[in-house]
């Protein structure tokens, strides 16, 4: 079983010298990889002591970076502190009003279609 590491302390590892990141529920410390880092040192310090999903993800790491990421895995974010996800997300919901207005739009089309012959 892995170790579980709260929210908080990884906050307390917001420096160069001592960096600790979250990256989809798992604690990383890359505080000796951050010279190593192909896109630089500071990116990394940016994310320091957070939760650096987002940010991880819009760069878009191949399967190889998140392969080099098990080498510096402590432990999983202690189950307090993951978000949850809402089972209806705003895409969802604008979908659906979008479906919504072309039936309906659809709809009044079609019987004023009918209306007229």
């Amino acid at each position: 079983m892995s170790k579980e590491i709260r929210l908080a302390t990884v906050n307390e590892h917001n420096k160069a010298t001592d960096l600790w990141i979250v990256i989809d529920n798992k604690v990383y410390d890359v505080t000796k990889f951050r010279l190593e880092h192909p896109g630089g040192e500071e990116s990394l310090v940016d994310e320091a002591g957070r939760d650096a999903t987002k940010a991880f993800n819009d760069v878009g790491h191949s399967s190889e970076a998140r392969e080099m990421l098990k080498k510096y895995y402590i432990g999983d974010l202690a189950a307090a502190d993951i978000k949850k996800k809402s089972p209806i997300s705003c895409r969802h919901v604008a979908l659906a009003l979008g479906a919504a207005f072309i039936g309906i739009s659809l709809v009044y089309v079609i019987r004023r279609g009918v209306a007229r012959n």
